[in-house]
């Protein structure tokens, strides 16, 4: 009786997420907010429809969707696209990132008496720009060829894609230092670069073998895809194994698999990368319904105002951070505006990791998911809406 309501709870998660997702596209709304919204009516603090089986096992799923995000995001990123927007894409996948990170701790800290550590977590959940609603409307402004003279959209796809893996490996930082007694900072801050190291030399030999293993032996492109999910997901678990001993950033090294495998492959590397995003449809209703599931709206909607002075408080600081990272650069000050606004929308990387504070029995883990699920909801629409209509005004069509 049990397995048959487990089975019934990812029926309803799975019909009515398509549901929920396609209503809100029509009303060009994203359609992530209608699985988070739906995820909050039929979770255990509304209609308590979906079974506890799969709520335990929430995290690891999270844990998969995130890997797919990032493994996406390496099959989406060409050397070529990196050598043209260059530098300009290097400054905007981090400065933005750890400036509005650092702002929304130190923020956090005081307005909500936030220990530093909980409130760094809070900082780099929130940091996050989301990919789920940025990587569409790049796509959709690069087939219009609208912008793409100064690589205006490649820009932001690249610094996208690299930002999010910043914000979670600091945010993995501070999860992995949470509880120590004698916390030697300068340690911890030196560290960053070496896990970073440590996870691109993890990828890059993980995809070399898994080159090799595709240019010797006959296997279908689905059989491939499934072969470098599990290998990602393997290496996301070697990291956590090996952190005491080695730090390594095993989600850089997940996007590393992708990256290098489409530069030494490109044809099969396309078609993976095509049979991600089919994945990706399953994995982002269970991902952002799940999400919804373990919001406890009752506290988010006791902490909306403080979350939502903390945010804008944030957005404000990385807008400066991107304005910073364009100086120097042929972009006019629309298109400055323009990328300021891409870089507003919250989602994905707040659904993947928003919850995991929680699941780790950190203090304040409801409160960290709290808000960054009101962040899904205040900054996606409103980023979306913006890009929409300002990327028409903004960027210039090529010829």
């Amino acid at each position: 009786m049990e397995f048959q309501y487990v089975a019934f709870s990812v029926a309803l998660i799975i019909l009515l997420g398509l549901f929920f997702r396609n209503i809100f596209n029509r009303f060009k709304l994203p359609g992530l907010l209608g699985m988070l919204i739906l995820g909050i009516i039929i979770g255990p603090y509304g209609l308590n429809l979906i079974d506890k089986a799969i709520l335990n096992i929430s995290g690891d799923l999270r844990v998969i969707a995130l890997i797919i995000i990032l493994l996406r995001a390496g099959f989406g990123i060409h050397m070529e696209s990196l050598r043209k927007v260059g530098m300009s894409a290097i400054k905007m996948s981090f400065i933005p990132d750890v400036v509005e990170g650092l702002t929304v701790m130190f923020v956090s800290h005081y307005l909500l008496g936030l220990p530093i550590i909980e409130a760094g977590m809070l900082g780099f959940i929130i940091a996050a720009v989301s990919p789920a609603v940025i990587v569409p409307q790049m796509l959709s402004f690069i087939k219009k060829r609208m912008g793409t003279k100064k690589g205006i959209p490649l820009i932001i796809l690249t610094g996208a894609s690299v930002d999010d893996v910043v914000s979670i490996t600091i945010f993995s930082i501070f999860l992995g230092i949470y509880g120590g007694q004698q916390l030697n900072y300068l340690m911890t801050v030196v560290s960053i670069p070496i896990q970073f190291i440590f996870g691109i030399l993890f990828g890059l030999v993980i995809a070399l073998l898994l080159i090799y293993l595709f240019k010797h032996f006959s296997i279908r492109n689905t059989e491939k895809t499934l072969i470098i999910l599990a290998s990602a997901i393997l290496l996301k678990n070697l990291g956590d194994v090996l952190s005491s001993i080695i730090p390594i950033a095993a989600l850089v090294g997940v996007m590393v698999i992708g990256f290098v495998i489409l530069e030494r492959m490109p044809e099969i590397g396309m078609e993976i990368s095509d049979k991600l995003d089919k994945i990706w449809i399953f994995a982002e209703i269970l991902l952002f319904v799940l999400v919804g599931a373990q919001v406890n709206i009752y506290l988010a909607a006791s902490y909306a105002l403080i979350g939502l002075t903390i945010i804008i408080i944030g957005l404000m600081a990385r807008s400066a951070g991107v304005y910073v990272s364009l100086l120097g650069t042929n972009l006019n000050l629309k298109e400055k505006i323009f990328c300021i606004m891409a870089y507003i929308p919250k989602a994905t990387v707040q659904a993947a990791i928003g919850a995991i504070p929680l699941s780790m029995g950190v203090a304040s883990g409801q409160l960290i998911l709290a808000i960054a699920v009101i962040a899904i909801l205040f900054t996606a629409p409103l980023g979306s809406f913006a890009v929409s209509l300002y990327g028409e005004k903004a960027l210039e069509p090529e010829k």
